[in-house]
């Protein structure tokens, strides 16, 4: 069983690409004006917008929704729209402002050797905490859908460059600024995909830890919900070579220099943050546990902020489990003392909300040497531990593929 599948990938062929392209489905889930726009931006356009289900409208007609986004896939494929690419990667690379070029890899995977449950020995492994509640919903999107496009993103680990050194580049499939301030991409064909995966091998082989989701944990597990129902009613041979057996994701080396690696911070709505303040040193001395306040010489350090003001603590070594424990008082603080959480990009940002009310915590990042290693040793990371750089920064539909036989 390889891990790697060389698949066959649909890509637009007289599209204009600048509209067909659109950022991944669950950005922006709190700005109805950014899906708007795009939505007045493509027009009546061939776009990617046609074939996904934006986040922010899953309770507005969703099986209207559903029914015309699977009408169009079929649309675009007997019209048309696509060309096939055979027999190879696609060599992706991402520019923005913010963060430089980001390079991946556009490959299938075998959903045979993906699972997103905790402490799964097995080379795709999910990163954070699936959330079941959000698989049915997604499900019901994909079901009946006879194409994917995809947002998920894979971390390899391969800090001497092993895998892309491997790469022999053909032509160039598509070149073009992205819409609503996405930056530039430029796809390349990759001649030699069995070289290619050869390398990837090397770094994790068939048998271990090759993969770990990134983004669209969700969407993966999703795929891999729909695969475990299907298959049921398929015989031994379909099951080998059946489309949706293997999904497409982009391939993007952890040690990337352009892949932002950032802690996902803690905003704690709440009409008293000094009694949170003072209920997580007492939770944490009581408890003998390592997250704490005030510290002086804390091996790892977070930050607590209060009305714009930042006071340093010690955290946990190790960093996951320091997230677990402060999500625990948290839960426990917001049942007793009402309130909400949110989750905050940036310190700049956490610290400006808290100048209004509430409290933050500004955790400490994961290096990117102990990543593997922290999912190795405790399986799923909390959920929110981490992000892959900002929402203009996520993967843009581009590539699709059959999930039916056709």
């Amino acid at each position: 069983m390889s891990v790697i599948n060389i698949p066959e990938i649909l890509l637009p062929e007289n599209a204009d690409m600048p509209l067909w392209a659109v950022n991944a489905c669950d950005q922006f889930t709190s700005d109805l004006e950014y899906w708007q726009n795009l939505e007045k931006l493509v027009g009546k356009a061939p776009s990617t917008l046609n074939l996904i289900f934006p986040e922010i409208y899953l309770k507005d007609r969703p099986k209207e929704r559903i029914t015309r986004i699977n009408e169009t896939m079929c649309e675009y494929l007997d019209g048309g729209i696509f060309k096939t690419v055979k027999d190879g990667f696609i060599f992706v690379e991402r520019t923005t402002d913010e963060s430089g070029t980001r390079r991946g890899i556009v490959l299938s995977i075998d959903l045979e050797c993906y699972s997103f449950e905790k402490g799964a020995k097995i080379p795709v492994r999910s990163t954070e905490a699936t959330i079941l509640e959000r698989i049915p919903p997604r499900v019901e999107i994909r079901k009946n859908a006879p194409l994917e496009l995809p947002h998920a993103m894979l971390l390899y680990n391969d800090s001497e460059g092993i895998v892309q050194k491997s790469l022999k580049l053909g032509e160039t499939l598509y070149d073009f600024d992205l819409n609503m301030g996405g930056g530039h991409v430029r796809g390349t064909y990759i001649n030699n995909a069995p070289e290619v995966i050869k390398a990837f091998n090397s770094l994790g082989g068939a048998s271990d830890f090759l993969f770990a989701v990134g983004d669209g944990n969700h969407s993966l597990a999703t795929a891999k919900t729909c695969w475990e129902l299907l298959k049921k009613n398929l015989s031994g041979e379909e099951i080998k070579t059946h489309p949706a057996r293997f999904a497409l994701c982009e391939a993007v080396n952890i040690y990337d220099e352009a892949l932002n690696f950032e802690p996902i911070h803690r905003l704690v709505k709440c009409a008293d943050p000094e009694k949170f303040a003072d209920g997580l040193n007492l939770s944490c001395v009581n408890n003998s546990e390592t997250l704490c306040l005030k510290s002086d010489n804390p091996n790892t350090e977070a930050k607590l902020v209060i009305g714009g003001k930042a006071v340093k603590i010690a955290f946990d070594n190790d960093i996951p489990q320091g997230i677990r424990k402060l999500d625990e008082y948290i839960c426990g603080f917001l049942q007793q003392n009402g309130g909400e959480v949110d989750y905050i990009h940036g310190e700049a940002e956490l610290t400006a909300f808290t100048e209004e009310g509430g409290v933050g915590v500004i955790l400490p990042p994961i290096k990117k040497d102990d990543f593997f290693e922290l999912i190795k040793k405790g399986g799923n990371l909390p959920r929110k531990t981490f992000s892959m750089g900002e929402g203009n920064e996520k993967r843009y539909y581009i590539e699709a593929k059959l999930i039916v036989r056709r």
